[in-house]
């Protein structure tokens, strides 16, 4: 294998790669998004800096079911959202995500930095009832539920369109050979070519469980604000740079020799 067939290769392993070059469609995205009101403290707390907590103390919790994802086949996700202010942008900072499915997870790490790890997370319609469940480890840590199709959003999908078109930032950590974190960065993504097929609002509650391993539950549920079901077809890019922690670290570093 020559260098250049090396540089060609989409991930790990060289024989089999866990995932194919992107970008990456997702078809039919299936989302319940479940909205509330927690303490600010552990929001402030959970943001890293140079990230600030906006004026309401909310978090997103959401399952994603997505079964039609090229380079990762069908799978589903669950995992927290904190909306948070980056240079005075409105952004989502993604906290916390759980899967069933490697690719996706090796992927997402990887590249983008998502904080994704292995559980079972599960959406379904149970009667008159959208229900979402996340099981970490054989444990129930989550479980929403939304009245199922109360209120259509009819129009033109702006308000979904508005909602998936968000910048999503997330805190990627990859260590080098030393142990040491030879990446550590904020990475912004913005998803495209965004085709909403339907949007509902509705009741919801949210029940989390305390996990030490799947610690959603460290943001507690003081006040369940309302549900969306959503459903659209979207591209997952590729992202960019918006904080390096390294470089940063780096050039304090070289000011204070510098200094002295």
């Amino acid at each position: 294998m020559r260098r250049e067939d090396v540089l060609r290769l989409p991930s790990m392993p060289a024989a089999g790669p866990s995932y194919p070059a992107g970008p990456y469609r997702f078809v039919n995205r299936e989302f319940l998004v479940i909205t509330y009101e927690t303490d600010p403290e552990l929001i402030r707390a959970g943001l890293p800096e140079p990230l600030e907590p906006i004026e309401q103390p909310i978090v997103h919790y959401e399952w994603i079911k997505m079964p039609d994802s090229s380079g990762f086949g069908s799978y589903t996700e669950s995992g927290l959202v904190i909306p948070a202010r980056l240079n005075g942008e409105e952004v989502n900072f993604v906290s916390q995500m759980y899967l069933d499915d490697d690719p996706p997870i090796a992927a997402g790490r990887e590249i983008w930095g998502f904080p994704k790890k292995y559980a079972h997370p599960k959406l379904e319609i149970v009667k008159d009832t959208l229900t979402g469940t996340l099981e970490y480890a054989g444990q129930l840590v989550a479980m929403g539920t939304m009245g199922y199709k109360h209120e259509s959003m009819a129009g033109n999908g702006d308000l979904t369109r508005a909602t998936l078109s968000k910048t999503q930032v997330n805190l990627k950590m990859i260590p080098g050979v030393d142990g040491h974190l030879e990446v550590c960065q904020l990475v912004a993504i913005n998803l495209t070519d965004i085709v909403p097929k339907g949007s509902w609002m509705g009741p919801g509650r949210l029940h989390l469980v305390p996990h030490v391993n799947a610690p959603v539950a460290d943001f507690p549920v003081r006040r369940c604000l309302g549900a969306h079901h959503y459903i659209a077809d979207l591209t997952l890019p590729f992202g960019r740079v918006v904080h390096d922690y390294v470089k940063e670290a780096e050039a304090i570093a070289a000011t204070g020799m510098a200094a002295e």
